[in-house]
Order: structure tokens, then C-alpha cells, then sequence
């Protein structure tokens, strides 16, 4: 894709027709010149509602952070806290669930509370539960009346506005996932990549390519999107990629189910059936370059198996990833793959584009709305009259 930092590999070239590349381009190109706020964020001209000054009494303050939210309102964050762990010295919490407990925590938290409509039920709870009287407390909501705005007035803590235009699943590189990452200490202008990269050929070909690809799959009936994730520490933003491309996609009897599989464990699990099972499903491999990891200790490995004398833990999970992929091969099962080469920022933000920009494709390819989640808010309302 960028091949300093990622090195993208397409599905087999038999899985894309090129008349619909010419389609996609042309998408693509339209989507990239509107006035959408969910393009504007991926780039340097958004602007964050939230100002840095604002934060650095809390930075300086708290070492341990909660972040309280559901969906697209903490997933992103979840994903950039994982993945950039190595260098962020603060502990954060996630709470994505509903919590079935007591809070005997005794941890000075500053809680971070996101949701865009503010009356999401879960979020709501579990700031009822968690949160202390004498917390220091910030929401993300949108600037109308809600019941985590009230309450955020009510409790004299900061509230930032959560951008009206930018569905939580789309907003990782807004306030929701940027505010986060400035408490981390991570650079915020390094993950607004989108400038740099729609002018890099290689990454606008690779995201065509890609997209043509996967609808052809579709058109073909594989339906489920499997992610052969070699790297834990990534688990969280495939966690968001699933709702980003279930949410987005599924709709009018249309989508795909995006499914984790997590290697090499799932090695000795599902991956009988990915290779000799039903042939619904398309794969992405995802590998990061890691050469610190732990080293085999040489004096106890027996002489049978000396082939793994002076190997590193990285080494024979990535061996196993390329011999997943020529098993995948010879039996022409599609595929694409990412390998990360720097894990940092930038690459991140490279990431975060390219699957959102994939996903709003896709949508136009389908004829659904990628931007609303209809069937959803059934359940809410339902919910509601139940606890009525």
C-alpha cells in the first residue's frame, strides 16, 4: 500500500474485473471531493473540537483513564490503545459492555464518557455505576439536549462536541478517537493521513484493486470476511473493522460478516474448515513486523527439531503466516494481505483511511446506505418499552 511502512499484497488476479475498476475510480474520486465531514476528518483541515491546552492539566494529573462507551464510540480508541501500547506510559480502561459488578475500584479515575446521541443505554448505566461523585469527568456528545449532557452540566464536568455529521463507527480520527490519543501522548497530527496518501499511486491502486476485488467476491457469493490476525496486539482494530463493515454494509438482504480468527492458535482450531470447508468466505491476512520478540533458548531444544535454534518467536509466527498463504494459494482460495513494517501513528492513520474509504465504496457498489444503521434502532426502542 505504502510501502515504506505497509506492504499490501491484493487478492489473486482471477478475483477482480477491471470494468469495475473504471467505476471505482470515478467513486472514489467523487467521494474525496465532497464536503463530507467523515473525508474531512481523515485529513488535516478537520478541525478538533477540543483544544490540547484543555488536556494537559489532566495529562499531568492522572495516570489511570477510563473510557466509558459502546460501539464506534470506543472502539477506535481501543484499537489505537492497543496497538500503540509500547508508547504510551498511562493505564486506560475500556468499559464497552455492560458491567454485571460493583465499582470497588479504588484507582483516582478521570473518566472519559462517549456517546453521539447521548441516550445510548448502556453508556448511560455505566456512568451511573462508575462513576464517583468527586471524578473528574469529560463526555463527547453531540451539542443538543440528552441525558449525558444533562448530566455532564449537571455534574460541572467538560463536554466536548461530538461532530453531528460523523456516525460513531466513522469517527476514530475525530474528537472521539483523537482526544484519546492526546491523553495517551501520541502525536494526533501523525494519524491524519489522508493528504499524503490520495496522492500516492500506489495506495489509490491498491484500495481500487482491493474494493473491485471483494465485490466481485460478493457477486460471487462469499459473504464472510475472515481476518487471519497474526499480531494480538491488532485484535482491537479488527474488533472496529467488524462494525465498521457489518454496520455499514449490512442491510437490503446485503453485507458481509467480517469474523476474527486470531493465529496461530485458530491454527489448530477453524482453520480445517477455512481450508476444506465450505467455500463462502474470503481471507485477509494481517502480519506486523515485530523483531523483539522473545528468542528459543538454544541448550533445550532437542536435536529433532534443531530447525528451531536461534529463532525468534516472531520468526516462526511469521513462517507460519507465509505457509498459511501458499497453502491458500495452491488451493486458490482468495485472500489479500497486509504486512506492517512500522507500527506507529502514521501507519495507523493509513489504516483507519483505507478500510473507511473501502467500506463507503463498497456501500455505493451494493446500493445500501453505508452511513445508517436502520435495523439497529429497532432493538433500542424495543428495549425502552420493555424496561417501561
Amino acid at each position: 500500500m505504502l510501502k515504506k511502512s505497509i506492504l499490501f499484497k491484493n487478492f489473486q488476479k482471477s478475483f477482480f474485473i477491471k470494468n469495475d475498476k473504471k467505476k471505482i475510480s470515478k467513486i472514489l474520486n467523487e467521494i474525496l471531493n465532497q464536503n463530507s465531514e467523515i473525508i474531512k476528518s481523515l485529513g488535516h483541515d478537520y478541525k478538533n473540537s477540543f483544544k490540547k491546552k484543555q488536556l494537559s492539566i489532566i495529562k499531568k494529573k492522572f495516570f489511570n483513564l477510563r473510557i466509558i462507551g459502546m460501539g464506534g464510540s470506543i472502539l477506535g480508541a481501543q484499537a489505537i490503545y492497543d496497538f500503540l501500547k509500547h508508547k504510551i506510559k498511562k493505564n486506560f480502561t475500556f468499559v464497552n459492555n455492560l458491567q454485571n459488578k460493583k465499582n470497588n475500584e479504588k484507582k483516582n479515575f478521570m473518566n472519559l464518557v462517549i456517546s453521539k446521541s447521548g441516550n445510548t443505554i448502556e453508556t448511560l448505566v455505566n456512568s451511573n455505576i462508575l462513576i464517583k461523585k468527586n471524578n473528574q469527568n469529560i463526555f463527547i456528545t453531540e451539542n443538543k439536549k440528552s441525558y449525558l449532557k444533562t448530566l455532564a452540566e449537571k455534574m460541572k464536568s467538560e463536554i466536548v462536541h461530538h461532530n453531528n455529521f460523523i456516525g460513531g463507527r466513522y469517527s476514530v480520527l475525530s474528537e472521539v478517537g483523537m482526544l484519546p490519543a492526546e491523553l495517551m501522548d501520541l502525536n494526533v497530527n501523525h494519524f491524519k493521513q489522508l493528504n499524503s496518501i490520495i496522492k500516492n499511486k500506489y495506495f489509490f491502486n491498491a484500495l481500487i484493486n482491493n474494493v473491485a476485488s471483494t465485490f466481485f467476491l460478493i457477486k460471487k457469493k462469499r459473504f464472510n470476511s475472515i481476518i487471519i490476525n497474526y499480531d494480538e496486539r491488532s485484535d482491537n482494530l479488527f474488533n472496529w473493522y467488524q462494525q465498521l463493515i457489518a454496520e455499514s454494509l449490512g442491510k437490503k438482504k446485503k453485507g458481509l460478516l467480517p469474523v476474527l480468527s486470531s493465529m496461530p492458535k485458530d491454527n489448530h482450531s477453524v482453520m480445517q474448515l477455512y481450508l476444506d470447508g465450505p467455500q463462502n468466505n474470503f481471507f485477509t491476512f494481517f502480519y506486523v513486523h515485530d523483531n523483539k520478540k522473545e528468542k528459543i533458548r538454544n541448550k533445550s531444544i532437542l536435536s529433532s527439531h534443531k530447525f528451531l535454534r536461534n529463532k525468534r518467536v516472531s520468526d516462526i509466527i511469521h513462517a507460519q503466516k507465509k505457509a498459511t498463504e501458499n497453502i491458500f494459494m495452491k488451493k486458490n482460495i482468495p485472500f489479500r494481505s497486509f504486512e506492517i513494517l512500522q507500527r506507529n501513528e502514521k501507519t495507523l492513520g493509513k489504516l483507519f483511511c483505507f478500510f473507511i474509504l473501502e467500506t463507503i465504496l463498497l456501500g455505493r457498489l451494493l446500493g445500501v446506505n453505508p452511513f445508517d444503521q436502520p435495523a439497529v434502532e429497532l432493538i433500542k426502542k424495543e428495549t425502552r418499552k420493555i424496561l417501561i
